[in-house]
């Protein structure tokens, strides 16, 4: 029956975390037997139970009436009203919520789906619709451009240009390769980042609006962590807060990182009424919108003080996290890395022994029972790299160090 399934299916692989997740869990018994217990540093999710204020609204809402029924695509009013509060509150962006918000089924979902409203389907490579992906770059934007039938074009991201690269070299590059302007569609951006944790400045932001706006194409912002941060004086930008933006940008937003909603599969998009409109009539033949009483505790943590409290105690929790995480690597001759000020996450180089990401990465799971993510999972510019998500216990971290010490993982032995 192979033979009946698209193309596009057939050149996908498994979602990298997946297969990590698998090939440790074939390892435990192993590891256990020998004192290394797996230690999750891969999956860039919360480990914490949601604010106990959200699961007590969503407990109320399960008792109300009419709540179990079919929602909308878009979202309930509720819902919208308490995300354009947000937005205003947050980063001073005016949002009608009756055309520039639309609810999603987690970021991911609406990333995956805004991506095909953009891109007709081609299987000859010199005919596809390109849009612009961040390398390194959350792993899984490059296949949802490729099962759209669409390609993906690589925007480095590198120490040498602080993670903000220029689009007009880039753009320039891409003619010089063959690339056709009328087949560009959209810039991907994300900041905070996955799997940096860089952020960007203001004139960045206001360089990608002017690019996207000079070549017509979609500048879509995915912004997850963005209320993942360690510096009050220092927060992240929503992209709608600059000038002229709303007429090319979305904006992308997940429940899951502040609020340890993994599981609800909660978010929203925010931004130009046209795309939104199109992405909505898309998912009114996919789904049916996020579950009411979700909508409700979700409408509730928004903008309440037991919210903010919440993610900014765990964000005080990270930061003590990745300084411990830090202070080992360094103990183990690690030479100095980027250390962002925001998300969970660090990228760092491995040792120079290693011939690959993956090999380092495989010998860290098998030996030590650490398991981490090879560079080369986010994009042919993070080979040589690794990233580790510091969402696990204190006492795990420190385990973590001590392991590495007991087993010889130091940067140049």
């Amino acid at each position: 029956m192979k033979e009946l399934f698209n193309d596009y299916v057939k050149s996908m692989t498994t979602y990298i975390m997946f297969q990590i997740k698998v090939a440790a869990n074939k390892l435990k018994p192993e590891l256990e037997a020998k004192g290394r217990s797996p230690i999750f540093l891969s999956m860039g999710a919360p480990t914490e139970n949601p604010p106990e204020y959200m699961i007590d609204k969503l407990k109320e809402a399960l008792d109300k009436d009419g709540v179990h029924t079919y929602s909308t695509p878009r979202g309930e009013k509720y819902l919208l009203d308490a995300i354009a509060e947000r937005m205003r509150i947050r980063f001073g962006v005016e949002l009608d919520p009756e055309k520039e918000i639309a609810s999603l089924l987690g970021s991911k979902e609406g990333l995956a789906h805004f991506i095909r409203i953009l891109i007709t389907p081609s299987l000859d490579e010199t005919e596809q619709d390109v849009i612009f992906i961040p390398d390194p770059g959350y792993a899984s934007y490059a296949q949802m451009i490729s099962i759209a039938g669409g390609k993906p074009v690589s925007v480095p991201l590198t120490q040498e240009n602080n993670f903000m690269p220029d689009m007009n070299e880039i753009w320039e590059n891409y003619l010089e390769q063959g690339g056709k302007p009328e087949k560009a569609k959209a810039l991907i951006i994300n900041y905070p980042n996955n799997p940096l944790g860089a952020t960007a400045t203001r004139e960045y932001y206001e360089h990608v609006i002017e690019f996207c706006k000079k070549h017509q194409i979609m500048l879509m912002s995915d912004a997850a962590y963005s209320d993942l941060y360690f510096n009050e004086d220092d927060k992240p930008f929503s992209v709608l807060e600059f000038e002229g933006a709303k007429d090319i940008a979305v904006e992308f937003y997940s429940f899951s990182k502040p609020y340890a909603m993994t599981g609800a599969r909660a978010g929203w998009v925010c931004g130009n009424a046209e795309g939104i409109a199109q992405l909505c009539v898309l998912k009114s033949t996919i789904d049916n919108g996020i579950y009411k009483p979700i909508q409700m505790a979700a409408a509730a943590i928004l903008n309440s003080r037991e919210g903010e409290e919440y993610y900014k105690k765990a964000n005080l929790e990270l930061k003590r996290k990745q300084e411990i995480f830090v202070q080992g690597m360094k103990e183990l001759g690690w030479p100095d890395f980027y250390v962002p000020n925001a998300t969970f996450y660090l990228w760092m180089p491995i040792p120079p022994r290693y011939s690959t990401s993956k090999e380092f990465t495989d010998n860290l799971m098998k030996v030590s029972g650490i398991i981490a993510v090879p560079g080369h999972a986010y994009g042919s510019h993070g080979e040589g790299f690794f990233r580790v998500s510091v969402v696990c216990s204190e006492e795990q971290i420190y385990e973590c160090i001590k392991r590495m010490k007991k087993d010889g993982f130091t940067y140049e032995k």
